[in-house]
């Protein structure tokens, strides 16, 4: 085939092309690696045919461009015609995430304390041991100052064991009445169970004013457990030790898997700890330049695993981590 065969071949492809996928069949056909063209340009042997053969292919390719652009302009008004769109239609729902049991569980403590006039302060995760023991009166020899049951850095700076440093920082920058709740992550070196994780998360209220007494605890822990597990809950108190309390009490809730018979999630008790307790030490107090003779105050702690766990009637506190999306979609 020559050279003016082969183009007149080509420009009658090119014009009989009626969309831009014939267009590339006949592309590939006349121009692509394997066309004669390009076969015949690979065997030249002399200047005069390679001149001829390269102007074919120049004019070819311009003339391929021009039918290009008119068939995607004509596609496009075609598209524009008779593609309509109708605004009134309804369109096609996408997936939504959710937020994580936890993060529902905090959000709603935060709603019950703001309602109560509470401020919402999460502080920071690594504390020295001064905030995070001697401030809150933890005797040297007490047991959670070992490395065995803390997460220590140095030999000065840990992951801290609660929240409660951050309330220390808080009545350390404002004079009293002070009124709020610290959230966020807690680290021990607890073997996971059914009730326990080595990280887990904590909520704990401060309130410091003239007057407070054991009763303002108790109504406001009577108030948050209603608030979170309803009115059929029943609830207890029980004294304690707390370094940084005196005197100190932990406030049980009533197994929600038994019913007070008694399980494994239970420990045989019927009842499940939700934390503890009871009047700031009025050591605590010096500590941060207080005068105990003049303010009081009480605090507390709860674990928000352990009132996701009640909530939510989960045998094991486990579950909320394994990232299991059948199990956290059910929320």
């Amino acid at each position: 085939m020559d050279a003016a065969q082969l183009e007149n071949e080509a420009l009658s492809a090119i014009a009989g092309a009626s969309t831009t996928d014939d267009l590339d069949e006949a592309r590939v056909r006349f121009l692509g690696r394997k066309s004669d063209l390009k076969q015949a340009l690979r065997q030249v042997r002399d200047r005069e045919t390679g001149m001829t053969l390269n102007a074919v292919r120049e004019r070819l390719e311009a003339s391929f461009g021009e039918r290009q652009a008119g068939l995607e302009r004509a596609e496009l008004d075609r598209s524009l015609r008779e593609d309509v769109v109708d605004p009134t239609l309804p369109g096609v729902a996408t997936a939504r995430g959710h937020l994580h049991p936890i993060t529902h569980i905090r959000r709603e403590v935060e709603d019950v304390f703001l309602g109560l006039g509470y401020r919402v302060l999460d502080g920071r995760e690594v504390e020295t041991t001064e905030y995070n023991f001697d401030a809150l009166n933890f005797p040297f020899w007490h047991p959670a100052r070992s490395p065995l049951a803390s997460l220590y850095l140095n030999e000065r700076t840990l992951l801290r064991t609660e929240t409660s440093p951050g309330q220390i920082h808080a009545m350390q920058e404002s004079p009293p009445p002070i009124y709020l709740v610290t959230l966020g992550r807690v680290y021990r070196r607890d073997t996971p169970d059914a009730t326990h994780s080595p990280i887990f998360h904590q909520v704990e209220g401060l309130a410091i004013d003239k007057g407070l007494t054991m009763a303002d605890l108790k109504g406001t822990l009577l108030y948050l457990m209603r608030a979170l597990f309803g009115e059929e809950r029943e609830v207890r108190f029980r004294t304690h030790y707390f370094p940084f309390t005196e005197p100190s009490m932990e406030p049980d809730v009533s197994c929600f898997n038994c019913g007070g018979e008694g399980c494994r999630i239970c420990k045989h008790s019927g009842w499940i700890e939700m934390g503890g307790s009871g009047m700031v030490d009025p050591a605590v107090l010096e500590w941060v330049g207080y005068d105990p003779e003049e303010v009081s105050g009480f605090a507390f702690g709860l674990g928000l695993e352990r009132i996701a766990q009640l909530r939510h009637r989960v045998p094991d506190v486990r579950l909320f981590w394994t990232n299991d999306l059948r199990f956290l979609r059910q929320f």
